[in-house]
């Protein structure tokens, strides 16, 4: 029998990795990597049939250095994201082939020019991209042998700049053509993405054992919650650049509808959870969770079916209607363990309510599935109103460089460190015997140097273990002497994996790289030794990576100074938030303007949690002596967690409960606590203490019992929640007091 479980075990892991290649497979990131491949292999391969192999290679590094930015996202604007790295790359390329006898002058000219492309990663996710490719245009340069004069340097830039002008115009054309493709790609991600928090959201619901103790820590369960939040806030905007431009036609209307509805869904999630604790307190509550919890986790796999139904592009199946399930959890009142306090919610009334909560998902993922087989119209209200406010802008703005100025200012510090780096790493290479091959340091120190010692690490890691695959596979392929064909092919391919992988898993992107520049200096440097190569990239990889890694403790950008301004934006939204969320008490058309409004504040309230989360755990990998206080801030992001979810509970109550609400009984509560929370989280505290217990502790209404939510009016549950809102605020300003005043109590011991 153990035997047969352990097989089946086995088997159901195969199962899952399969589904998991296929949908990395038909995922956007590999689809935008084998696009950008076949660029590749068209532009290189119709050069050379026209001008020759000397011709082709040159065109090549024009197409590598031009593709970091050909990342998937809207048609508007894709020209003039393009264009700005061959237009500021290819002057730079000349320089190198003109200086690249001269290492003095080259040096002089690589320092302030490294300066300047990271000067572009202030403009964030759209700058760095471009900010690669700038130095990709030197590097490879200097992966060219030099020039003979000034006709063979100006013939080499006019070949690559033919290779990135045909490829600025390919990129364009796929774009448009693969938008369809995209919309759908990303949608599917997205929901995946939805699935695995759902599955992490379900967790919640473990029960206690007989002997008490929690199956899960709660700590390390509510870190994963915050961090696949944090992770689906992030994939939320780029999918919105996608799927919310001009949804014109039915087929994008129906994408631009589930998008929709996976905000909805995402609320929902927030308050399933809610009173999952007070439920854990009274015995015999294991069978009603567990029922509660492979529902949730049922939700999940339909979800994950339906995204990959719409990957492999068929009809989804119907989805079963899990109400009736829901229907039969009962938990019954035990008069030895009443309410946890008079009038309040007894074990019964909680677990029918989370049963009814969970209820709601599952009719947003049969609106969700039915929408998708086209059963159901969109709300097209809802995506008129998301259009056009909740994308991303494509114009270039000169705001953050006119705001980079600063001392402090991470990105112009970052930019300050890199040019250093280089200026170490050049100076290394040149005074190496290999030197002749030294722009293989500089590509390292570029592609790991990252804002962060978190990120730097994780990409120094995967860049040495990357290299040393990627050699012996180099050094493999270059041993079997293959042809110009079969070399153009080779690094078609590894450009496919090196560029659809970049953001996703970089050791991959690694490996691939690394095949890729190899044969990239093979083409450029006929005769080369590959025996020797192996020895010497795996040196240079070392090399470049120490002095990345060690340049991150230069000018550094610790996360602590920037955790005052995370945490006082966090307030900000959450306390706008709920402003606005605790006014829908008067519902207008989705078209009015404090719908609207409302739709912003959340996604500032999700997006700014996001950051302070991402920032926190980016913490971690940074000396003791200068870490944020972690207690606190995990505290912090706890409450905004915990906010949101009572927030989106009174929320489903006035939307969706509307008919068993008594108007004049919660329009004054609603007020009431909107002033309170506002007075307590509006502005960043400054150090001492937080507000007066009496205003902190004051509630919207008076203690009163609690009736049946399913038979009777539900005011009195919605002021329950407003007051436990209001708690949580109160507790979400000390934890941002005790934030605070760490910086100031370290500086006093300093002292």
């Amino acid at each position: 029998m153990q035997a047969q479980r352990g097989a089946l075990t086995a088997t159901a892991a195969a199962t899952e990795r399969g589904k998991a290649a296929l949908r990395a497979a038909l995922s956007f990131y590999v689809a935008n990597g084998v696009s950008v491949a076949l660029g590749l292999l068209l532009i290189s391969g119709g050069v050379h049939l026209v001008l020759g192999t000397a011709a082709a290679s040159a065109a090549g590094v024009g197409v590598i250095v031009t593709a970091p930015p050909d990342l998937p996202g809207p048609r508007r604007g894709k020209f003039w994201q393009m264009v700005p790295s061959p237009l500021i790359g290819l002057p730079l390329f000349f320089l190198v082939q003109l200086l690249h006898s001269d290492p003095l002058r080259l040096g002089l000219l690589l320092v302030p020019a490294t300066f300047l492309a990271f000067v572009a990663m202030a403009w964030g996710k759209r700058g760095i991209p471009i900010a690669i490719a700038i130095m990709f245009s030197m590097i490879f340069s200097m992966a060219t042998p030099a020039p003979s004069g000034m006709h063979e340097a100006l013939e080499r830039t006019l070949h690559l700049g033919l290779g990135a002008a045909l490829y600025v115009l390919y990129a364009v054309l796929a774009n448009h053509l693969l938008n369809a493709r995209y919309r759908v790609q990303a949608m599917a991600d997205l929901l995946l993405s939805l699935a695995a928090l759902m599955r992490t959201e379900a967790r919640q619901f473990t029960p206690r054992d007989e002997a008490g103790d929690v199956r899960e820590v709660p700590a390390p369960l509510l870190g994963r919650l915050l961090g696949a939040q944090a992770a689906l806030a992030d994939q939320l905007q780029a999918t919105r650049d996608i799927v919310l431009e001009s949804p014109r036609t039915p087929r994008r209307q129906r994408i631009a509808g589930m998008l929709v509805m996976v905000l909805e869904l995402r609320d929902m999630l927030l308050a399933s959870e809610l009173d999952v604790d007070a439920l854990k307190s009274h015995p015999g509550h294991a069978a009603a969770l567990c029922e509660m919890q492979r529902i949730l986790e049922a939700l999940a796999d339909q979800t994950a079916s339906l995204a990959d139904a719409m990957l492999l592009g068929r009809l989804p199946d119907p989805a079963p209607d899990r109400r009736p399930e829901l229907a039969a959890i009962r938990l019954e009142d035990d008069p030895a363990h009443p309410a946890t306090a008079p009038g309040g919610p007894t074990p019964a009334m909680l677990a029918r309510g989370l049963a009814n909560r969970i209820g709601h998902i599952n009719d947003e993922v049969l609106r969700l599935v039915a929408l998708a087989r086209g059963e159901q119209e969109p709300d097209l209200a809802v995506v008129r109103a998301n259009w056009q406010m909740f994308v991303s802008p494509t114009e270039w703005s000169l705001m953050p460089f006119l705001t980079l100025w600063r001392w402090d200012a991470p990105p112009l510090r970052h930019a300050i460190r890199a040019a250093l780096a280089i200026a170490t790493g050049y100076a290394i290479a040149v005074l190496m015997p290999w030197g002749s091959h030294d722009y293989w340091i500089l590509l390292t120190i570029v592609v790991v140097l990252r804002g962060s010692l978190s990120q730097t690490l994780e990409r120094r890691n995967s860049r040495v273990a990357g290299t040393l695959l990627g050699c012996v596979v180099a050094v493999a392929l270059l041993s079997a002497h293959p042809g110009a064909l079969a070399t153009l092919v080779a690094m078609t391919l590894a450009q496919a994996v090196a560029h659809g992988f970049a953001v996703r898993k970089y050791l991959i992107t690694s490996v691939a790289a690394t095949v890729l520049g190899l044969l990239q200096a093979h083409q450029l440097n006929v005769g080369m030794s590959p025996t020797f190569a192996l020895f010497e990239r795996i040196a240079d990889t070392l090399i470049g990576a120490g002095v990345a890694w060690a340049f991150c403790y230069v000018l550094p950008s610790w996360e602590r100074s920037q955790i005052p301004s995370l945490v006082a934006r966090c307030l900000t939204a959450q306390a706008r938030h709920a402003r606005l969320a605790l006014g829908l008490g008067q519902l207008r058309a989705v078209q009015s303007s404090p719908e609207l409004e409302w739709r912003l504040a959340r996604r500032e309230a999700f997006d700014s949690l996001s950051a302070l989360v991402q920032a926190t755990q980016r913490s971690l990998s940074e000396p003791r002596a200068v870490q944020p206080p972690l207690e606190p801030l995990e505290h912090l992001q706890a409450h905004s967690y915990q906010l949101l979810a009572q927030l989106s509970a009174v929320k489903s109550m006035l939307v969706l409960r509307r008919d068993r609400l008594t108007p004049a009984e919660i329009e004054g509560p609603l007020q009431r606590a909107a002033a309170r929370i506002e007075a307590l989280i509006g502005s960043t505290p400054t150090t001492g203490p937080s507000m007066p217990e009496s205003v902190a502790a004051t509630t919207v209404a008076e203690s009163i019992p609690l009736p049946d939510p399913f038979e009777n009016d539900v005011s009195p549950w919605l002021l329950r929640r407003l007051d436990m809102a209001i708690g949580i605020s109160a507790q979400l300003r000390d934890d941002a007091a005790r934030i605070l005043q760490a910086p100031t109590q370290e500086a006093a011991l300093t002292a």
